[in-house]
């Protein structure tokens, strides 16, 4: 979109026509899938990683399941599913999030980084709270939308509406940790709703300050009036001590997180008063002195970085500006996927974008109630938890790797001129790459979204395929011909799109198989040796998908989060017309995954790519 055409991003976004969930009840509720077919997507998704003997055990094992324990377990889905309208959304919140027990950063949250370095905002010193100031503005706006229930409800690429209520979640929402399964609150509620709460807290430092981000009348402040708090906040902490820093707390184990915070509101009553400010604060904001010399780094810092005790890692939003004016966020991913954040970021840089990057409206910075300092009270044994939290925290944080990459040879333009679903050609790209990399196929995870139903968030579409197998095969094969790489790309590409309209309607295998799998915990039934079958974790089940992937969309936006494995890869990765942009995280840990290493590989495979199935020229050599 060209910057001198960029139409009023409130239009584009905001509507009265409609309010914005104000169709949930016309939304179809959740399926759920036929569990013959479940079964056979599965074994399917097993064969590229198993023995010939392997496969027939683990055949052998579904059959079994089929006819005897994982029919009875599917009729008491099926009671579920008949009487509740998301048979999954409790169990995929918990199960998916709220009790795995590990800390929020660096291994769950979503990172995003702010895309104005593309265009009016270059690392400049001195810029900090200035576009601070414009950023919250105009995520304060965002915010609104949803307050009035203007923001538009989404549709897919079919015409039909998407449930918006990840949206409810987007702000004023946070993790209350727990010693066996966290919390999930939301404080935000519409008008129609009744009061909400209307401040952010500011970190820095190791101090905690607290401002509302509207007026009396619930009108977002000024970029000016915002830098200006800032300002008073940042000129105090710099020539007062800093403060203890509660902050690295969000950064343990959540049993560790849960016990120390009970010990706080224990403490004294002021502490609890204190938490609920943060907790319902509509976003936190980190002011960092830190100057990341590229996105590389701000990727890697966002996510983890040294100065965990001024991030709040449990909020919905924790905003991350730096001292060179470089911005990001990182967002707990509990309470929304990433689409929420990609939505709220693109209004934010059209808005920046459409201004050349400096406000256009009223310098007046009215006379508004000066930032609040939250002022907690501890003991020595507080004192230690953060000392030793801080200490965590950067050992887990240090292991993580990111390298993001811009690759500028073709985009969507290209792609969709050949006929080429886009996404379809990066997941096979990133295939190639890795058989290219370990000599072997990966098992994969893409994300698949299921919004067209009541309350429904992502599928798992497992793309390694026995036809992306045979792709990377012939691409790996210096006797392959040419037409024989052609005719195993259009068979793997093929195979990826019919599995991803089927995912889209929840017929993968990952979300049903979780079902079973809880409903027999919940009845006390033993684990099924399906559960137990090493296939299961050899194809990506558990948690153990080698390459973790998702396609963030055809904006500027784009973020990711931490591989899913110890040697694993994650590529997440957005496209314009002529770029294709990825963010890839390892763990340092790994003796075999280099996120620089593999970013580089990618890019070869895509050239690679380019010459096979982008090109009008009859292509009779090998590649």
């Amino acid at each position: 979109m060209d910057d001198q055409n960029i139409p009023d991003p409130d239009l584009l976004f905001s509507s009265e026509d409609e309010k914005t969930f104000g169709s949930e009840s016309e939304l179809p509720s959740l399926p759920l899938p036929d569990l013959n077919h479940t079964l056979q997507r599965y074994l399917e998704s097993v064969k590229p990683h198993v023995t010939d003997e392997e496969y027939r055990q683990t055949e052998f094992i579904a059959q079994q399941f089929a006819s005897g324990v994982g029919k009875e377990l599917h009729k008491k889905l099926e009671e579920k599913a008949h009487s509740e309208r998301n048979w999954l959304e409790k169990w995929w919140e918990e199960k998916g999030y709220l009790e795995l027990g590990i800390p929020l950063a660096p291994f769950m949250n979503l990172i995003g980084i702010g895309p104005y370095y593309n265009h009016y905002w270059t690392p400049k010193p001195g810029t900090q709270l200035e576009r601070a100031g414009m950023v919250l503005h105009y995520d304060t706006k965002f915010w609104q939308f949803i307050r009035r229930e203007t923001l538009k409800v989404e549709v897919d690429n079919k015409g039909r509406k998407l449930c918006m209520n990840q949206f409810r979640r987007a702000f004023s929402t946070c993790r209350i940790p727990g010693v066996f399964r966290d919390q999930l609150i939301s404080y935000l509620k519409t008008e129609s709703e009744g009061p909400t709460p209307l401040h952010a807290v500011v970190l820095y430092k190791g101090r905690f300050f607290c401002f509302d981000v509207v007026d009396q009348n619930e009108e977002p402040l000024r970029p000016p009036e915002i830098q200006r708090q800032l300002t008073l906040i940042k000129d105090r902490c710099e020539r007062e001590p800093p403060g203890v820093g509660l902050g690295a707390l969000t950064g343990e184990t959540r049993k560790k997180w849960a016990e120390i915070r009970s010990r706080l509101c224990a403490l004294h009553p002021e502490n609890f008063h204190n938490l609920k400010k943060i907790e319902t604060s509509i976003f936190t904001i980190t002011l960092d002195d830190y100057e990341p010399k590229d996105n590389s780094e701000l990727f890697t810092y966002s996510g983890g970085g040294t100065n965990s005790r001024d991030r709040w890692f449990d909020k919905c939003v924790n905003h991350i500006f730096y001292k060179n004016g470089m911005c990001a966020c990182n967002c707990d991913h509990a309470p929304f996927d990433g689409m929420v954040m990609v939505t709220s970021t693109y209004y934010i840089d059209l808005n920046v974008r459409r201004s050349k990057g400096k406000w256009q409206g009223s310098m007046e910075i009215r006379d508004l109630p000066k930032p609040t300092e939250l002022k907690f009270h501890v003991d020595n044994v507080i004192i230690e938890a953060v000392l030793a939290a801080e200490k965590f925290f950067l050992a887990n944080a240090s292991a993580l790797s990111c390298t993001t990459f811009k690759y500028t040879r073709y985009g969507k333009k290209k792609l969709r001129k050949y006929k080429h679903h886009p996404d379809t050609h990066v997941q096979l790209a990133l295939q190639y790459a890795y058989y290219k990399t370990h000599n072997k196929p990966a098992p994969v995870y893409e994300t698949a979204t299921t919004r067209r139903f009541y309350h429904s968030r992502t599928e798992t579409l497992r793309s390694c395929t026995v036809e992306a197998v045979e792709f990377c095969k012939a691409m790996c094969d210096p006797k392959a011909s040419v037409q024989e790489q052609k005719f195993a790309y259009t068979k793997a590409a093929h195979k990826h799109n019919k599995l991803m309209d089927e995912a889209k309607e929840l017929k993968g295998c990952d979300r049903h198989l979780l079902g079973l799998a809880t409903i027999a915990e919940e009845l006390g039934i033993p684990k099924p040796l399906l559960f137990q079958d090493k296939s299961f974790t050899k194809s990506g089940g558990g948690g153990n998908f080698e390459l973790s992937t998702s396609f963030i969309g055809y904006t500027s936006v784009f973020g990711g989060v931490a591989a899913m494995t110890n040697d694993g890869y994650g590529c997440f990765y957005h496209m314009e017309q002529n770029y294709i942009e990825m963010v890839v995280t390892t763990w340092r840990t790994s003796k075999i995954a280099s996120s620089e290493k593999f970013a580089q590989i990618i890019q070869e495979c895509l050239d690679d790519l380019d010459g096979l199935v982008l090109s009008d020229t009859p292509m009779t050599a090998k590649l």
